[in-house]
């Protein structure tokens, strides 16, 4: 049985429609981010510091896989987040975390290195715990977190803050 001409007209028109709708969609780049680069001596990424505005961060880092407005009622304050990067701006709490898988470069190495080493570089630190340490810096506080208890650990992940050890909040 062959079908009729207004079928076929139907057919043809539905054919046509469909082709003019993927025609028109657009093609849209991904938001390409700069490296990321984070200078543990001045408690800078690519030149912000902590304390910087939510939509500054937004401009500086359009690549951003969440967000948080900064309220009361937002988990941590709100922020700014990098899930696949591995760094997240805790805006309202001022202090960027710095996680084991970061994708970036550190002005020194931090990551996986073990405690007890960075003397040299941090001094002693302010406060002590079984898996973290503070220092007292420059531009505020910054805090390394250890694997394991004791001097055979190794830097997990790390955050810093433009408030001092008595202001700091930190997420858990």
């Amino acid at each position: 049985m062959k079908p009729s001409p207004a079928i076929k007209r139907t057919l043809f028109v539905a054919l046509c429609m469909s082709l003019m709708s993927a025609s028109m969609a657009q093609l849209k780049a991904k938001v390409k981010c700069p490296d990321f680069y984070v200078d543990v001596l001045d408690g800078t990424v690519n030149g912000l510091k902590a304390s910087h505005t939510p939509n500054e961060i937004k401009e500086k880092f359009p690549c951003f896989t969440s967000a948080e407005e900064e309220s009361n009622e937002a988990k941590c304050g709100g922020g700014i987040f990098f899930k696949d990067k591995d760094i997240y701006f805790y805006t309202k709490r001022d202090y960027v975390e710095i996680g084991p898988k970061f994708l970036g470069k550190t002005s020194i190495l931090l990551l996986g290195t073990k405690r007890g080493s960075l003397f040299k570089t941090l001094g002693n630190p302010k406060i002590k715990d079984d898996l973290w340490e503070a220092y007292e810096m420059q531009y505020g506080t910054l805090v390394l977190h250890y694997d394991v208890a004791g001097a055979n650990g190794k830097v997990k992940y790390f955050q810093f803050s433009t408030l001092g050890t008595d202001q700091l909040n930190l997420c858990e």
